[in-house]
């Protein structure tokens, strides 16, 4: 393991991300303005996720007042403080390029309903 790695391996959140594309999440991001700090939330679809170790990064896209804003977020900067799954999407694509084009309600994805756990079921 050559010094560059061994860097890297220290840098890595030890919490692997939670959600998967084609999710709508809240991301927490940190901002600094002057020399206050502040946590917005910024909250949208996952349409893409790049992996490649400690540059591992995933695309937002969200409506702000009728345009389409698109923002990228490296997985392991230190000012994402976290990342919530809002709803879990049921997609077929790794990459949701094609919302781009879509209008209204065709630009949604799916929910993803996932299966019930055992101890759910009982309490039913």
């Amino acid at each position: 393991m050559n010094l560059i790695q061994k860097i890297q391996a220290e840098q890595i959140k030890p919490a692997e991300a939670g959600f998967n594309v084609g999710d709508t999440v809240k991301v927490h991001f940190k901002i600094v303005e002057g020399k206050t700090e502040r946590i917005q939330i910024y909250e949208g679809l996952v349409i893409a996720m790049k992996n490649a170790g400690i540059g591992k990064t995933f695309m937002v896209r969200k409506n702000s007042y009728g345009v389409g804003v698109e923002r990228v977020f490296p997985l392991n900067s230190p000012r994402v403080e976290k990342v919530e799954v809002v709803r879990p999407g049921k997609v077929r694509r790794a990459k949701l390029y094609y919302i781009r084009g879509k209008v209204g309600k065709k630009s949604k994805v799916k929910e993803l309903i996932a299966a019930r756990k055992e101890g759910t079921e009982a309490q039913a």
